[in-house]
């Protein structure tokens, strides 16, 4: 079993930053793989970055070079750096993890407007 808590959600403008912390309850390292998902209204979720236990990171071709995804293993948290934010980033993201099955957070909502 694995619980997640989102934080770091809000309203920005375009432009601007936001970061994402996704805290898990247990060690993440042994995870197979962490990462973020974005649900915009009347959409399909989406995958936005992941990184694996051994480091790899991959990202939705939308925001590559715009989110950073990291992790700290001694927080056992993930974190999404989000800069240059558009409207159409707007969105509740969910943090994921997999380890035998997908885990979920219950999201946080990103708002970019002016």
């Amino acid at each position: 079993q694995v619980q997640l808590v989102e934080s770091g959600g809000g309203l920005v403008q375009p432009g601007g930053s936001l970061r994402l912390s996704c805290a898990a309850s247990r060690n993440i390292f042994s995870l197979v793989s962490m990462g973020w998902y974005r649900q915009a209204a009347e959409k399909q979720r989406e995958l936005v970055a992941i990184i694996t236990s051994g480091g790899s990171t991959n990202y939705a071709d939308s925001v590559k070079g715009r989110f950073t995804i990291s992790r700290d293993i001694s927080k056992n948290t993930v974190y999404l750096q989000m800069n240059s934010l558009k409207p159409e980033d707007t969105a509740v993201y969910y943090c994921n993890a997999y380890w035998l099955m997908n885990y979920w957070g219950e999201g946080t909502l990103v708002t970019v407007s002016s």
